[in-house]
């Protein structure tokens, strides 16, 4: 069975009944299994993560979009995370047996929809981009919900589907298709905000960091600390560890230690057993290794581990 993957943004992340809502329009979707719910109040936003096939998946989507345009009105929306839409992003990520073309035609029949029934306009990106400039996603969110109607005048701007200017309080959204990323924020024990930024800039790729790393210095105020919030886009090239070291070494240049960190949504297991690599200087130590993936290996085959379906050596 082909399995889509997919994690939309939605722009909500303090009222907990709303987003219940949210959560259960995905989960009462057939064929849908809701993986992993996660909210924020200084970003003010929601991350939902579900998986289906791509016939339910587009069900579950519209069902956020029915919920979300008729309940989220960003123009009395302030958050620290940048947003152009209350549906703000839908990503779809290929999963067992689907393709990336199988999320590209996703992304464009769901665009297609939501702006047909919402009027909402739609920007595709990634791997689903019609048009070069568009593939980055912080190029499409930069002005964010506040600069839409006067970037939308512009005809480079001009939207994938939909009307030529946003829509009142839902704003647009941006919907695609890419691989698997991990989006992993680090904390640190200070509230300047300064410190975060230039941290961030010294990370991301786009001002001569990590390849693969997207970053950006954000306040937690009802923390009362600072974030470097980051999109890791190739956790294969980019391994976390690697980035966290990085983080550490640019917080200690101003007298910074890390707090804490955290993952929004779920992260492909492979990410963890290089970090394990890393930190515990395991040799040729592979997912193989870990028990629950052998055991899930051998219930594929329909019979007990043995020594012909077992890799060897343990």
């Amino acid at each position: 069975m082909a399995l889509i993957e997919c994690i939309p943004n939605i722009s909500e992340g303090r009222d907990a009944a709303l987003v219940d809502r949210f959560a259960h329009a995905v989960a009462r979707t057939p064929g849908v299994y809701l993986l992993d719910r996660s909210s924020d109040i200084s970003h003010h936003r929601s991350v939902l993560t579900f998986a289906g096939t791509a016939d339910a998946v587009a069900v579950a989507v519209l069902a956020l979009f029915e919920q979300a345009v008729a309940t989220i009105d960003l123009r009395q929306h302030h958050g620290v995370h940048p947003r152009i839409g209350a549906i703000d992003v839908v990503p779809f990520v290929p999963l067992e047996d689907a393709s990336m073309d199988d999320c590209i035609a996703l992304a464009r029949r769901v665009g297609t929809e939501v702006a047909t029934r919402w009027h909402v306009p739609v920007y595709l990106y990634e791997e689903a981009a019609m048009q070069p400039h568009r593939r980055p996603l912080e190029q499409i969110r930069k002005g964010q919900f506040e600069g839409l109607a006067e970037k939308m005048r512009k005809d480079e701007w001009q939207p994938d589907f939909g009307p030529a200017t946003p829509h009142p309080s839902a704003g647009a959204s941006a919907i695609g298709a890419r691989m698997p990323l991990i989006a992993y924020n680090i904390n640190l024990a200070t509230d300047r905000l300064d410190v975060a930024r230039k941290i961030a800039a010294a990370v991301r790729h786009s001002s001569g960091g990590l390849r693969f790393v997207k970053a950006m210095g954000v306040p937690l105020a009802d923390r009362g600390i600072v974030q470097v919030s980051m999109n890791l886009t190739d956790y294969r090239r980019t391994p976390i560890a690697r980035v966290f070291e990085l983080v550490k070494r640019e917080a200690a240049r101003y007298g910074v230690t890390i707090l804490d960190s955290e993952l929004i949504g779920l992260i492909p297991s492979d990410a963890l057993v290089h970090t394990a690599q890393y930190y515990l200087q395991l040799d040729a130590f592979s997912s193989s290794h870990v028990l629950e993936s052998r055991l899930r290996h051998a219930m594929s085959l329909n019979a007990p581990a043995s020594p012909d379906n077992v890799k060897q050596p343990l």
